[in-house]
């Protein structure tokens, strides 16, 4: 009698027609996702320009824990995602690239557009120089030779040669015409004023190390010390120029590099981007530079500018555009593009010269900091 009773099948059927309505709403959800996989992202994964590379086409991860753990294999991609927060590892440096090597006899390989015709006219003065002292050289003998008293017992009374007057005026002319022509091109090139849509990146000098700010990105402030010499070499870095945190910049991409000094006067150098600028206080010195590859560059500070003056290294990661922006997004910066409100940063470190004991200076030199060869 109580399958014939209607109150009692009331309960079954609400079941029923309960998981009919669940299935048709998770198939519907499922062919939206299968439909619309950007729009489906958009709303629970990180947008195209916090990644390294572009957003895959993959369930989010708010989506994955929902998913029944037998289901869980068939959607789940693990390394598609990038978390900007730990996709920055420091990349190794290569062994004789943007560093001095022991035993070098000349200047470092270049790895700027600038550089590279540096170097070139570097070279080419050293064969001119060659030329012109082989050529002396080559007089000399002749004149001792030809001319001495036992091959020339009469001597020439022969006073002017006003060809050979005009011929040792005008070719020493046109031979510094000739330098002077590419030596003005470089000159020009090194104060080419950066386009407009160059990166800013300024660069403090501190009584004894350096702080990177980003302008264009939120204002954050990277303070750089110099690491001890027993760990630079454990972890394959140059001694003596090895930092904690290096200036990380993008690769192919016109920088506008600042300098100032916040105490005394420093100089920003790195001698494989064929880079060096005074950081004066009081004033704001910039130039341009563009780096060619990716890599680690180092440098050091080039102006005496007190007792810790040679524990002041500079060391430049240059990162591909993407990598790059992803390690901005890392550090709590933003782009002009970017749609979320910078996180609150840490306020920027002073000078150790207005701050006594500021944590941003790192601990005096010990004995690892000394070469031990």
């Amino acid at each position: 009698m109580s399958i014939l009773n209607p109150t009692a099948s009331r309960p079954g059927l609400s079941r029923i027609l309960a998981g009919l309505v669940v299935l048709l709403a998770l198939a519907f959800a499922a062919a939206f996702v299968a439909a619309n996989p950007a729009q489906a992202q958009s709303e629970t994964t990180l947008q195209s320009g916090d990644l390294v590379a572009p957003a895959p086409a993959i369930t989010p991860p708010a989506a994955l824990e929902q998913v029944p753990d037998d289901q869980a294999a068939e959607v789940a991609d693990p390394d598609a995602v990038v978390d900007p927060s730990s996709s920055y590892t420091p990349m190794a440096p290569t062994e004789g690239k943007g560093m001095p090597v022991y035993a070098g006899i000349d200047v470092q390989d270049q790895h700027s557009e600038i550089g590279k015709f540096a170097r070139g006219l570097h070279f080419g003065l050293f064969w001119v120089m060659v030329v012109i002292s082989v050529f002396v050289l080559a007089l000399l003998i002749w004149v001792v030779v030809k001319y001495n008293r036992r091959a020339n017992p009469t001597p020439s009374k022969t006073t002017h040669n006003t060809a050979l007057e005009v011929a040792w005026t005008l070719v020493p002319v046109l031979i510094l015409v000739g330098i002077a022509i590419p030596s003005i091109s470089l000159l020009a090139r090194q104060y080419e004023t950066p386009p407009e849509d160059a990166v800013t990146v300024k660069a403090t000098g501190y009584q004894w190390y350096w702080g990177y700010t980003y302008p264009d990105n939120g204002g954050f402030e990277i303070i750089s010390n110099m690491k001890d010499e027993a760990q630079a070499v454990a972890e394959g870095e140059p001694p003596q120029l090895a930092v904690d945190n290096r200036l990380v910049l993008p690769v192919g991409v016109p920088i506008r590099l600042q300098t100032t000094g916040a105490d005394v006067i420093h100089s920003f150098a790195i001698p494989s981007l064929w880079f060096k600028i005074d950081a004066i206080p009081g004033r704001l010195n910039e130039r341009l530079l563009t780096i060619d590859e990716p890599g680690v560059y180092y440098g050091q500070c080039s102006e005496l500018c007190g007792a810790r003056h040679a524990y002041m290294p500079i060391a430049i990661e240059a990162l591909p555009v993407d990598q790059w922006r992803a390690w901005v997004l890392a550090q709590g910066g933003t782009f002009g593009d970017a749609e979320d409100a910078a996180p609150e940063l840490a306020p920027i470190q002073g000078p150790e010269s207005a701050e006594p004991g500021a944590p941003g200076a790192g601990a005096p030199p010990t004995e690892d900091t000394s070469p031990t060869t």
